[in-house]
């Protein structure tokens, strides 16, 4: 290969490494303004409500327990009875959990950015079914039970938007803040009547819980049947928890989800056990729901562009030296610069714009912008609108290219093997007949003026 050849091509690279650099500084805008975003976003769920977990409703059952010890005296040799008190409770589950939820989703803004708020109206109901004694099968008249209590966990009481009343049999009791039981976490609690211990007992339950959050809104499927429902004016539903729907409807509207769970599926009832005792991990992530976060980020969609921008570069520039080639044409390597520092703007207008204006319209405005601007450079470079408006062309080809990757997560690595292979197909054509050992050896040759001449 001939000396000029080799200059050229080197100088070729080492502008496409110096362009690395105001890169990796837009790439460091980007995480800066997402941090930033999520800093707001923080901020607006902490002056409102997080995201949201209804875990229970669970029965309460304390209780105190005669304990006789034998005990022997150390100078009679004697065994004694000691009598003590033995505190606990007892803990049970609904035979049936029903949970009707109808959601609406607000925007809250803050400067530039947004965070999107939820408004859950549930009807939560069913019903306990609890086993004559309490199920307690040895020294029965040895307990003494205090008044139960029903304990709903809720993470994040501020989110309680109405005055909670539980409907039990006909009454009407009131919550209190608290579930008083460590591992539901926060909540609220209600004291219920004396239960009658020597036969089975069947209480049905319902009350109305209206609840604010961000983020998310998970469920907890607490009884041995559990069905729950949720409906929302929010079209881009991300169902998440362990379980998916059974059922879900989905449109420009809003979505409609139904689950179903029983014990067998969630193994709930042993999980309660474990967690009682100190390990809480599979009782919690029993959980599902759906989280309301918009699917359309612009800093990910931008991060994930600006992945693709070495590439970019490199491409324009193998466009614009196979102009050079072909039409023995001279371009200096400040005009690949030049080209290239626009191609790299084009990351940094598509953050700023997006920030404003959506992805997909920021994106069409950047990417025009960038071409608009290097196209009539490149009439310039080359003296010819012909040209100039064929590598435009191109050059729009491959931003669109570039969108239709971003858009496509599933088939992008697809997509981008058949872009790199079709690329250098039609290079490799190009060039089938080029004489590279000639190339540099003979002066460029004077540019030809057409009717697409630039004067």
């Amino acid at each position: 290969m001939n000396k000029n050849l080799t200059i050229k091509l080197g100088a070729i690279a080492l502008l496409i490494l110096l362009l690395l650099i105001p890169l990796l500084m837009i790439d460091g805008v980007i995480d800066e303004r997402q941090q930033l975003r999520d800093g707001v976003l923080e901020d607006i769920a902490r002056s409102s409500s997080y995201s949201q977990q209804v875990s229970g409703p669970v029965m309460v059952v304390p209780y105190r327990k005669v304990v006789r010890t034998w005990k022997t005296n150390e100078k009679t040799n004697k065994r004694y009875q000691e009598i003590g008190e033995e505190r606990g409770r007892l803990y049970f589950l609904p035979e049936r959990f029903e949970l009707d939820g109808q959601v609406q989703t607000e925007l809250r803004k803050r400067g530039i950015y947004e965070a999107r708020l939820f408004h859950a109206d549930n009807r939560i109901n069913g019903h306990f079914s609890l086993p004559a004694q309490l199920g307690i099968k040895e020294d029965f008249a040895d307990y003494q039970f205090d008044a139960p209590f029903l304990a709903v966990g809720i993470s994040d009481i501020r989110g309680i938007e109405n005055a909670l009343k539980l409907e039990l049999d006909g009454q009407r009791l009131d919550f209190v803040p608290g579930t008083e039981v460590a591992w539901l976490g926060e909540g609220v609690r209600v004291t219920l009547p004396t239960l009658d211990t020597s036969k089975t007992t069947e209480l049905a339950f319902a009350f109305d819980l209206q609840l604010q959050g961000t983020g998310s809104l998970r469920v907890l499927p607490v009884g041995k049947t559990s069905s729950v429902s949720l409906g929302a004016n929010w079209p881009h539903p991300s169902f998440i928890g362990n379980f998916l729907p059974a059922k879900r409807e989905i449109n420009d509207q809003g979505f409609k989800a139904d689950w179903q769970t029983s014990f067998f599926s969630t193994n709930l009832q042993e999980a309660m056990h474990r967690c009682v005792r100190g390990d809480c991990e599979a009782f919690n992530s029993r959980s599902f729901g759906v989280s309301f976060i918009d699917p359309v980020d612009q800093y990910l969609k931008s991060d994930r562009a600006i992945k693709y921008a070495l590439l970019f570069i490199v491409l324009t520039f193998a466009g614009f030296f196979l102009f050079e080639v072909l039409k023995s044409l001279a371009v200096h390597p400040v005009q690949y610069a030049l080209v290239g520092v626009a191609l790299a703007f084009f990351y940094l207008l598509l953050l700023s714009l997006s920030e404003h204006i959506g992805f997909a319209l920021a994106y069409l405005l950047s990417a025009s912008a960038c071409v608009l601007l290097i196209g009539f450079y490149v009439c310039h470079v080359l003296r010819s609108v012909r040209h100039g408006l064929s590598f435009s062309a191109g050059l729009a080809a491959l931003y669109g290219l570039l969108y239709g990757l971003l858009s496509a997560e599933d088939y992008a690595l697809l997509m981008g093997s058949l872009l790199l292979f079709g690329l250098l197909g039609v290079f490799m054509v190009l060039t089938r007949k080029l004489d590279w050992y000639g190339i540099g050896q003979k002066p460029a040759k004077p540019l030809e003026f057409d009717i697409g001449v630039v004067e």
